[in-house]
């Protein structure tokens, strides 16, 4: 199992793992969607890769599952000013999955969609490397469907709407096609240490 580790310690307010204009949330993890939480079972989910790929391919949650196990430590950060320290995410590395699927040299950009329809756009350089998951543990239990259960994406390193709850898929694309926050005055990237909360950031 690989365990990729973020920032070590549990911050207070200053702490040096604390981004800029970000507050220590302790034990709370705001409930934040944009849209109404889906009623979607494990076995009715399905993971899909397709666009800029050679390979095009949609597992199920048993198929999902049979690829290796990884686990991300760290930390993560909303847009909204709060971060939570020392969390851990369980599910399957995004690499895992575009290995399988052979990216075009010509990719540079996804879009992550959601079975709600919810969408938001990443370069892909954020998302390989070991720096994205599809995540359906939290704290070594199942993922809380109001936190994007049974699976969501997780790209720890970017503000959590980059993060797609109930993620459905990711299309690879050779430009940027901004999502349903980008598109709403949100950054195009989102970095919390550049405090790129919004367009012109």
């Amino acid at each position: 199992m690989n365990v990729t580790r973020g920032f070590t310690g549990r911050a207070r307010i200053d702490h040096p793992g604390l981004p800029p204009g970000q507050y220590d949330a302790g034990d709370d993890w705001p409930v934040l969607s944009a849209e109404v939480t889906p009623e979607l079972a494990p076995g009715d989910w399905t993971f899909r890769v397709d666009g800029l790929v050679e390979r095009p391919r949609t597992w199920d949650w048993d198929e999902a599952h049979a690829l290796p196990a990884s686990v991300y430590e760290g930390d993560i950060h909303c847009v909204t000013s709060w971060s939570k320290f020392g969390v851990r995410f369980g599910g399957v590395s995004l690499d895992a999955f575009l290995d399988v699927v052979g990216p075009h040299g010509s990719a540079t950009h996804a879009v992550a969609y959601s079975h709600t329809g919810y969408t938001t756009s990443l370069p892909l350089a954020d998302l390989t490397g070991g720096r994205a998951w599809i995540a359906w543990e939290y704290g070594g239990k199942p993922l809380p469907s109001e936190h994007g259960g049974p699976a969501r994406l997780l790209v720890p390193h970017l503000y959590f709407w980059k993060s797609a709850k109930w993620i459905a898929g990711l299309r690879l694309l050779d430009h940027d096609e901004p999502g349903f926050w980008e598109q709403n005055g949100y950054h195009a990237r989102g970095n919390p240490w550049e405090e790129q909360r919004y367009s012109g950031d």
